[in-house]
């Protein structure tokens, strides 16, 4: 009996050493990114991806433009004065309003159905596009599969891209589909892990994010998610602020969506 367990024990570490030979190796130049490719196929079919994300991920090349894009964020490091006056904050606010008057429908049904006042989400909508402006033009498979290849962050990214190929085989995003340079998509800037937890349709039609009412929906639906009560407050020390930590990391980022979801809704 005791000979049997060891041989089963061994042979179990056998599997698992051999399976973490074959797994797919990180890289931090293009080099073996098509190499890397073929590995990651086999662990994302394991991980429930289908046929059309298969595709989509052999399809994909290497992003240098996005490794560039990811090793210079650097505004996150200023003031919370400056960077409102960086992304623009009177602009959203005053643009905010117009948008919030000129869409009364869509947000009182959003607040009905999510708890979610219109000043978070106009903030959030103005600062992540410019109210669907400038959505990127990146191809997203790849940018996002460049970055579960590069050693920086591979566990993140990896979640991600599994998540982003997955949403291929559903058909809410494609091969082709654009975005941000870290694969961020919509009018809100969803990453691919986050739009399959939080995707809403808000209009009937579908999930899309380049549309105005899912990716308001999808937000509303996001923070509903991180904690959001309806009728509380959301600025530092409420407990709504916890919802808008959860939107983004950065602090100078939540304070500034506080700010500007409050003048929105002049609160």
């Amino acid at each position: 009996m005791r000979l049997s367990k060891t041989l089963a024990a061994a042979a179990i570490s056998l599997v698992m050493c051999s399976a973490a030979a074959q797994a797919a190796k990180c890289g931090n130049t293009g080099a073996g990114f098509e190499a890397w490719k073929d590995a990651f196929a086999d662990e994302a079919r394991a991980n429930g991806v289908g046929s059309k994300g298969l595709k989509a991920l052999a399809g994909t090349s290497y992003s240098t433009a996005t490794i560039k894009a990811d090793r210079n964020q650097k505004s996150f490091k200023l003031s919370l004065d400056q960077f409102l006056e960086k992304r623009g904050a009177s602009t959203i606010v005053s643009q905010g309003r117009k948008l919030k008057a000129a869409n009364a429908k869509l947000f009182a049904q959003l607040e009905k159905r999510y708890g979610v006042p219109p000043g978070p989400l106009i903030a959030i909508w103005g600062m992540e596009t410019a109210f669907g402006n400038y959505m990127g033009n990146q191809n997203t498979i790849s940018a996002v599969a460049t970055l579960a290849y590069d050693c920086r962050r591979p566990e993140f990214f990896t979640e991600q891209l599994y998540a982003a190929l997955k949403l291929i085989d559903k058909g809410i995003l494609s091969s082709g589909s654009k975005g941000a340079m870290h694969g961020e998509v919509g009018q809100t800037q969803f990453l691919p892990k986050n739009v399959l937890l939080y995707g809403a349709d808000g209009d009937g039609g579908g999930i899309n994010l380049n549309k105005k009412a899912d990716a308001l929906a999808s937000t509303a639906n996001f923070l509903r998610g991180h904690g959001w009560q309806r009728g509380a407050g959301y600025q530092p020390g409420e407990a709504n602020f916890v919802a808008l930590q959860g939107w983004n990391a950065a602090s100078v980022y939540q304070r500034a969506l506080a700010i500007m979801g409050e003048q929105i809704d002049d609160r």
